[in-house]
C-alpha cells in the first residue's frame, strides 16, 4: 500500500514538474495558495518523502516485490 501512495505521489510530483517546465505554471502552488504556502510545502514535502521512499523499489529483488504483491493480492480476496 505504501508503495503504491508513493508512486502516486511521485506521479503528482512528475506531472507538476512538467507543467513547471513546458508551461511555467506551478499547478501545487497554484492549488494551495503560493509556493510558501504551509499546503503548498506539505506537499512538496509529501512528494520529495515518496521519491525517497521509492529509490528503495530500485534496490529490492523482483522475488521480494512478486511475494509482497501476492500477499496484498490474497487480502483484497
Amino acid at each position: 500500500m505504501i508503495d503504491r501512495i508513493a508512486l502516486i505521489l511521485v506521479t503528482i510530483g512528475a506531472l507538476n514538474w512538467g507543467s513547471v517546465g513546458l508551461f511555467k505554471f506551478d499547478l501545487v502552488a497554484w492549488l494551495f495558495g503560493g509556493q510558501a504556502a504551509l499546503l503548498s510545502r506539505i506537499v512538496y514535502v509529501l512528494v520529495a518523502l515518496a521519491g525517497v521512499w521509492c529509490i528503495s523499489l530500485l534496490f529490492r529483488e523482483n522475488d521480494m516485490v512478486s511475494e509482497h504483491n501476492d500477499m496484498i493480492n490474497d487480502s483484497v480476496e
